[in-house]
């Protein structure tokens, strides 16, 4: 017996010095990652939230700190009309530009995973304007008009929209017909990710739905559909994250002029880019709140819960 106790002891202890190898060299593999990581993004971090707390000014001699404390925080608000209102117009547009970017690619993911001629060439296609139209050429494009329906054709659209709807929620969707090639070029991505949900999909549950009499509209609501939702959270979660740091975006755009400005200088803009952070991240919260998976055990409550009002119905009449 003791031999026995001793021999598992000298066992567990060659699991534990292997496991701590391992955990080793997992950290020295990792290592680069965690200094590219501590040096490129927590350090220019601290060194804005720094910045946001003070005001800069540019002297010959270098910058020149005050503290202000959250003043600047303040005055984003208060003194700066255009960063609220480009915020509500772009929050109203990504409530717009996001569903249609997932569904628009989730509608061509399960296209594509069908059984067609030339299926890799379109696959290719598809995914061609995230290699091509990225950073400089997609700014030149977007200057140049070539990401927007012609002009005809936005006054005759804007025209039936104003007069049906009212201007706060007209705008919007004028926007996005006006974007629209630009919008659907930021899908490729989105439609990859679905490509890859759908090819893990099982057969077996198309099959058993078809054999019970479901049609294929009902196989996409109840196979198709709920084995995508964790890829739709993620789409819905690239997408905005996408274009809310996209060259094209505004408030971006804002960020940097007020960055450069003689009157407000690199702490109102730090000031303004971590007040638009907290919001994106507001907004992303909501995201993956609305989209994440129940647990079991809530899952188990609510049905208790749907039970026992049940029962209370079938008690009172």
């Amino acid at each position: 017996m003791i031999r026995k106790k001793a021999v598992s002891s000298i066992n567990n202890k060659k699991k534990y010095s292997l496991f701590k190898k391992t955990q080793n060299i997992g950290y020295i593999f990792i290592a680069p990652w965690l200094l590219g990581f501590a040096v490129l993004v927590l350090w220019p971090l601290a060194q804005s939230f720094y910045f946001s707390l003070n005001s800069i000014r540019l002297l010959p001699a270098g910058r020149l700190f005050r503290f202000v404390g959250l003043n600047n925080f303040r005055d984003v608000w208060l003194m700066d009309m255009f960063f609220v209102q480009e915020l509500i117009g772009f929050v109203l547009d990504m409530i717009i530009r996001v569903p249609v970017i997932v569904a628009f690619a989730l509608v061509i993911a399960i296209l594509l995973n069908g059984k067609i001629s030339l299926r890799a060439t379109f696959r290719t296609i598809y995914f061609l304007p995230v290699v091509i139209a990225s950073g400089p050429v997609m700014t030149e494009l977007y200057e140049q008009g070539a990401t927007t329906i012609p002009i005809m054709n936005q006054a005759a659209v804007m025209g039936v929209l104003n007069a049906v709807f009212p201007p706060w929620f007209s705008d919007p969707i004028g926007s996005l017909f006006a974007q629209i090639i630009m919008i659907l070029w930021y899908s490729g991505v989105q439609i990859l990710i679905f490509l890859a949900a759908l090819q893990k999909v099982d057969v077996s549950l198309y099959e058993a739905a078809t054999i019970d009499g479901g049609s294929g509209w009902e196989c996409f609501w109840k196979v198709t559909l709920p084995t995508s939702k964790p890829m739709i959270l993620l789409n819905a979660v690239y997408t905005l994250i996408s274009l809310a740091n996209s060259d094209q975006n505004i408030i971006i755009n804002l960020i940097y002029i007020n960055m450069f400005s003689a009157v407000r200088g690199y702490g109102f803009a730090s000031a303004m880019a971590w007040m638009y952070a907290v919001i994106m991240s507001a907004i992303l919260a909501v995201i993956v709140l609305a989209f994440k998976e129940r647990s079991s055990y809530g899952k188990r409550k609510q049905e208790v819960y749907k039970t026992r009002k049940a029962s209370e119905i079938f008690k009172i009449s």
